[in-house]
């Protein structure tokens, strides 16, 4: 019986001995998820990675700049539109190898990849000969005292030349850049924005094709348990070898597994239904779509269809995306342009786009139904 010695002892007096007793369970350790792997950010490494492997942002790169590419710019002197004239020349022939429809399409498609897009001007004897569309990742910003730019480094093959901004009748570069928050001179892409989702778009890509190339090659682990002993050296090789030649690839595809005495496979990966590979690369589809401004819809990506059909998708991608890339990279031909061909500016004409035709008739009935306008006035209006 114990007293109260025995109790302010904690009763360890009459106590059992303590014996410890192991019934050979296994002991499993689940480690945690380690960090993710992300591609590197750079021109070369986003143009690898996205438009050259993942065919959303190669879609979409393509879709803009070819749709892009179809409004014609012309020029207008005085408010008047001219058939002839050297700068109409110029656009429509730039340089010996391209056309201007050629120039302008690889100028879309670096401010959708690099977010920058340089035009060099070929000045001969004072007058604009030529253009030619040069490499982002070849050009660097040479900044002077007051921060602006007053020349760019061009480099290739080796060599760099420096093409000066004072020269004359206009600046050897022309570069557009979108618009970047934290530099001052190199534009931000919309490759570089969606690159987390693409990088999850090509890792679901690399995951189902490992699955397809490994399909009768369940993860997991084979565990012996004949005996608590261990296998020999000899053994293992031998069931190594069985398990690399006759169950892996997918010509074993659904070859089932006999295993011997002893020996019991546990399964410690997730399913395909538990990981929901496809519609996590459905959602990082999407949100690529989003930063290049092109509706899902499009480009064959199942959910989140908010527009009624495909005549409505299209013409959300115009307003919102195309239109608003046209006029900026006409204003921008015009600004650089202009003093060296009489002060001649370049204009887009989105008349002939199919896709804005309904918006081009509701301006037409608007501007018609308006009494207290001239012929002149309206005309103005519509861009004649």
């Amino acid at each position: 019986m114990p007293n109260w010695i025995s109790r302010l002892m904690g009763g360890g007096a009459n106590a059992p001995v303590e014996t410890k007793n192991f019934a050979g369970h296994t002991l499993m350790s689940l480690s945690s998820l380690g960090p993710a792997n992300w591609s590197q950010r750079g021109f070369a490494s986003l143009v690898n990675q996205g438009f050259a492997r993942n065919p959303v942002v190669y879609r979409c790169v393509r879709l803009i700049a070819e749709a892009a590419n179809r409004v014609p710019l012309v020029v207008s002197e005085d408010g008047k539109k001219l058939d002839e004239h050297p700068l109409v020349e110029l656009l429509k022939r730039p340089n010996g190898r391209q056309s201007g429809g050629e120039m302008l399409e690889a100028v879309y498609a670096y401010l959708q990849t690099a977010g920058n897009a340089y035009l060099q001007a070929g000045i001969v004897e004072g007058q604009v000969r030529g253009l030619f569309c040069l490499r982002p990742d070849r050009m660097k910003v040479v900044a002077g005292a007051d921060g602006w730019p007053v020349a760019y480094d061009y480099t290739a093959g080796g060599r760099t030349m420096r093409l000066r901004q004072d020269s004359e009748p206009l600046p050897n570069v022309l570069h557009m850049a979108l618009f970047h928050p934290m530099d001052d001179h190199y534009g931000m892409a919309p490759l570089e924005a969606a690159q987390t989702s693409l990088d999850i778009h090509n890792a679901a890509g690399q995951w189902n094709k490992a699955l397809l190339d490994n399909a009768a090659r369940p993860s997991g682990a084979l565990v012996y348990s004949a005996g608590g002993g261990n296998l020999t050296e000899e053994q293992f090789e031998r069931l190594k070898s069985e398990l690399e030649q006759g169950f892996a690839g997918a010509a074993n595809a659904g070859r089932p597994m006999v295993l011997e005495g002893g020996l019991d496979w546990k399964t410690i990966a997730l399913t395909p239904r538990d990981m929901d590979f496809i519609e996590a690369k459905h959602a990082a589809a999407r949100d690529i779509a989003l930063a290049f401004g092109v509706p899902p819809m499009l480009l064959g990506i199942p959910g989140d269809n908010t527009y009624a059909n495909l005549a409505e998708a299209n013409r959300a991608l115009w307003r919102q995306t195309l239109v608003p890339l046209v006029v900026r990279v006409a204003e921008e031909l015009s600004n650089w342009l202009s003093p060296a061909f009489g002060g001649a500016v370049v204009l887009p004409d989105f008349d002939g786009v199919e896709a804005l035709a309904e918006d081009r008739a509701a301006l037409w009935e608007r501007v018609g139904s308006a009494p207290f306008l001239s012929d002149a006035e309206k005309r103005a209006m519509v861009g004649l």
